[in-house]
């Protein structure tokens, strides 16, 4: 869903210009619901490359502060002057995100979700729900690697929830967890024969429509990811940890 990922650090070009872009506006010389240079003259008027250009405004189209309407062109966004600029800083002091910080918000999102998808589910969302369920238990019972069917089956969940911006997170977010999950071996075959009966509860309160045994579940769930989170922080954190 996000072709950027959740990588959140640019380039050293591309911050030079998304400053660049920031003090035009700041000083006025682009107004908000102006339209933006070509790229041809914006890269020439900035001295840099047009490809660098091209991704800046990919990027910053992504984060809400361009729109490009078919036929018409890039404009900037519809906002205060202040409040632009202040997203275009924010922008540039962008931190890739920790691994704690990923798990936060996955809990924090999923224990939403969850309850969501129990009053709103279809059948035709239990069907893909338990086909994800399946796809991850034949997978831990076979002794391999069980990290993207564990994760299609949580996104089938955010599928059923019906709420297309906290599905639209999920899918930005669940790619930087997949590697994140494999660098930290957080899937060891320990974790995962307890989660197939995790997952069977979750899955169970979510036919039943019962959103709180749904959000119970799910919170125990992530119970013991939170600590082995915190646990592989405070390792990293002291250098100790060999991966």
């Amino acid at each position: 869903m996000n072709e950027f990922g959740l990588e959140g650090t640019f380039k050293a070009e591309e911050k030079e210009i998304i400053a660049k872009i920031r003090d035009l506006i700041t000083s006025q010389k682009l107004k908000p619901g102006d339209r933006l240079p070509s790229e041809r003259k914006l890269s020439e008027e900035l001295g840099v490359s047009r490809g660098n250009v091209r991704e800046v405004i990919q990027k910053l189209e992504f984060y809400g502060l361009l729109k490009t309407l078919p036929q018409s062109g890039t404009f900037v966004a519809k906002l205060g002057v202040p409040a632009l600029s202040g997203m275009f800083t924010d922008i540039l002091q962008l931190k890739k995100p920790d691994f704690k910080s990923l798990v936060e918000t996955r809990i924090m999102l999923e224990t939403n979700i969850v309850s969501l998808a129990a009053e709103r589910r279809t059948t035709q969302h239990l069907i893909q729900i338990e086909e994800a369920l399946i796809a991850y238990q034949n997978k831990v019972e076979r002794n391999e690697n069980a990290v993207e069917e564990d994760l299609m089956f949580h996104l089938k969940i955010s599928e059923a929830s019906g709420n297309s911006v906290m599905n639209t997170l999920m899918l930005i977010i669940t790619p930087e967890i997949i590697t994140n999950f494999e660098k930290y071996h957080v899937c060891k075959s320990s974790m995962a024969s307890d989660n197939i009966m995790e997952h069977l509860q979750i899955f169970e309160a979510i036919k039943n429509q019962n959103p709180v045994a749904a959000r119970h579940y799910l919170q125990h769930h992530f119970k013991l990811l939170y600590e082995y989170c915190s646990q592989t922080e405070t390792i990293m954190n002291s250098g100790t940890m060999q991966l």
